[in-house]
Formats: C-alpha cells, sequence, structure tokens
C-alpha cells in the first residue's frame, strides 16, 4: 500500500532537484516541500516555483536538521555527483527522520550500496534516477540496493506510476544504471566516428535525430529489430540477426567484442515473450505513431521559426524607433 507522501524534503537544488520539485508540487495539490540547498540564489531560482505554487506550499530550510524530521515522508537527495558526499549525508538523514520516510537518491550513477555504506539500516535508501529533465521524461530507474526490501521498491514504483511516470526496476547495481550505459556507449560511438573524421558532429546529430532517436522514441531496440525480421512464426528477432548477425558481429569486433556467450538465445526468448510473433497490425501502428510524431516535430519547428522571426522584426522595429527619437 503506498503511504502518504505529503512532507517532502529535497536535499539539493540543482537542475534535477528543481525539475523534481516542479513534479512534486505538479502532481499533488497538498504535498508541501522543503527544500535544503545552501546555495545563495536559492530563493531567486524558486521564484517561477513560488509564483505558480504559493509559499505556503514551498518552505526553505537553513540546515538539514530543518529540513528533514519525524513528520518528513520522503526525502530525495539531488546534490553533487561524489560518492564522499552523498555517503557522509544518509547517516545524518536517518538520524533525524522516522523509520517509515522514504530514502531516495537522485544520483546519475553512485550505486545505493556506496552511498548507503555508513547508515544503521542500508536496505532503506534507494536510487531513483530520471532522465534530464525530470520535469518531461517520464523514465524513472529505480535502482535498490542489495539490502532494500521488496516493499520500498513497490512504494516507488507506485508511486511514479500514480503521477504518470514509466518507472522500470534495475535488478542489480551496475554503474550507470541502464538508461546511460545505452546512451554513453551511442556516445562513444559517435564520438569515435567524429574522431575519425567519418562525420561531423552536426551530422551524427542529424542521423540520430532522422533514425534511431526516432524509432527508439517509438519502439526500443529489441522491438524495433523485432518488427525488422518480418511478420509471423519464422519472422521477428530470430530471423533479423540470421539476416544481419554477421554485420552486428563485425561491428561489435571493432568495439569492445562479443557479448557473453548464450546473449542470442536469451533475448530472442525474452523479445517473443514480450512481444509474440508480429503482425501487419502492429507494423501499421508503429508506422502511424511515427508519422504522428514526425508530424508533431516538424510542426513544432516551423511554429519556432515563425515565433523568432516575428521576435526578430519586433526587435529591429524597437531599434529603429530608438533611433528615430534619438535624432529628434
Amino acid at each position: 500500500m503506498l503511504l502518504p507522501m505529503e512532507n517532502i524534503t529535497l536535499v539539493g537544488l540543482g537542475t534535477i532537484g528543481l525539475s523534481f520539485a516542479s513534479v512534486h508540487l505538479r502532481t499533488s495539490n497538498t504535498s508541501i516541500v522543503t527544500i535544503f540547498d545552501p546555495r545563495p540564489d536559492l530563493a531567486t531560482i524558486l521564484d517561477p516555483l513560488l509564483a505558480v505554487h504559493g509559499r505556503e506550499r514551498i518552505r526553505l530550510a537553513s540546515t538539514l536538521a530543518e529540513a528533514c524530521d519525524g513528520r518528513t515522508h520522503l526525502v530525495q537527495e539531488s546534490g553533487p555527483e561524489n560518492a564522499e558526499w552523498k555517503t557522509a549525508l544518509w547517516p545524518e538523514v536517518e538520524a533525524l527522520v522516522g523509520e517509515r520516510c522514504h530514502l531516495w537518491s537522485s544520483t546519475s550513477g553512485i550505486p545505493a550500496s556506496i552511498q548507503a555504506a555508513g547508515m544503521k539500516d542500508p536496505g532503506r535508501l534507494l536510487v531513483v534516477h530520471p532522465f534530464n529533465p525530470p520535469a518531461i521524461m517520464p523514465l524513472i530507474e529505480i535502482a535498490p540496493g542489495p539490502d532494500t526490501p521488496e516493499v520500498a521498491v513497490e512504494v516507488a514504483r507506485d508511486f511514479w506510476e500514480r503521477v504518470g511516470y514509466r518507472p522500470v526496476v534495475i535488478e542489480e547495481e551496475t554503474t550507470g544504471f541502464v538508461a546511460n550505459r545505452l546512451a554513453f556507449a551511442l556516445f562513444r560511438e559517435a564520438c569515435a566516428l567524429v574522431r575519425k573524421g567519418v562525420v561531423s558532429v552536426r551530422d551524427v546529430d542529424t542521423i540520430v535525430e532522422n533514425s534511431v532517436g526516432l524509432r527508439w522514441g517509438v519502439r526500443g531496440p529489441f522491438r524495433s529489430y523485432h518488427d525488422g525480421g518480418g511478420e509471423g512464426e519464422k519472422g521477428g528477432l530470430g530471423a533479423f540477426l540470421e539476416k544481419v548477425g554477421g554485420t552486428v558481429r563485425s561491428l561489435w569486433a571493432e568495439g569492445g567484442g562479443d557479448v557473453e556467450a548464450g546473449w542470442e538465445e536469451l533475448v530472442i526468448w525474452q523479445t517473443e515473450e514480450a512481444y509474440g510473433d508480429i503482425a501487419q497490425e502492429s507494423l501499421d501502428e508503429r508506422d502511424r505513431i511515427t508519422r504522428r510524431v514526425l508530424e508533431a516535430i516538424r510542426g513544432e519547428r516551423e511554429l519556432i521559426e515563425v515565433e523568432n522571426a516575428e521576435k526578430r522584426r519586433a526587435e529591429a522595429e524597437a531599434e529603429e524607433l530608438s533611433r528615430r527619437e534619438g535624432e529628434l
């Protein structure tokens, strides 16, 4: 059962923390968000949130003890990406809050087991990793430590599903979790291709935006390649790998080498279990969604161009008016 998450404390208000403040305030009309961050411009950067949600729902704490107490339901940390800092923080928080308070870190890659090393009950801490910017991107990676009880994981999953996100539980601690490992693998290859002179930075972005970025935004890599194998029992991911498996392995050999033995059977089995045989109806659905996404992107870009042209025209008119007034 989902416990109340009305008294929320955010530790650290950089880009991620500020975005999560917006999420917590937007998704509940009754939550009180307490913020602790020693940055001197804290009040200034909070002005937009204060204007929307009011000062009654946002509290600024000058100390950690003021931010965390027995009434706090959730402490979410988005502080410096520094293991020593996080490891020192959590025992302090643990001593201040009640036993039922949930403790989440929004780290980009430091596992819960490292952060919780100094805690009396390290199982209380789990990672809740967003994809930036969290106020827009729906993914939340929930990465528990080895001692985290299943109920804590379920509470986190239920919470993020309730507020409209797509939480995924990472079953084993791994550096960078999953989204960043996938993204950084692609980024490494992009950097290598630019370094070799194969392609420019701008052209890499064009390629990704108009191919895998668009495709994987509609369907992930396994389902996309499952589609690419064709319809029926003899199609799917297995058929796709039969056709292009040699090319895949040649490319992998240039990078980090092949995946551990047994990968092919495992991913084919899991993909078929998840998606079944490919049917034309499914391909039509994919194409329909892809076209709508393309239309939305083109439409927004055209609208932005019009707005920017109008802005430049207004600025030019104001400049000309100012020049004429100066001549009088």
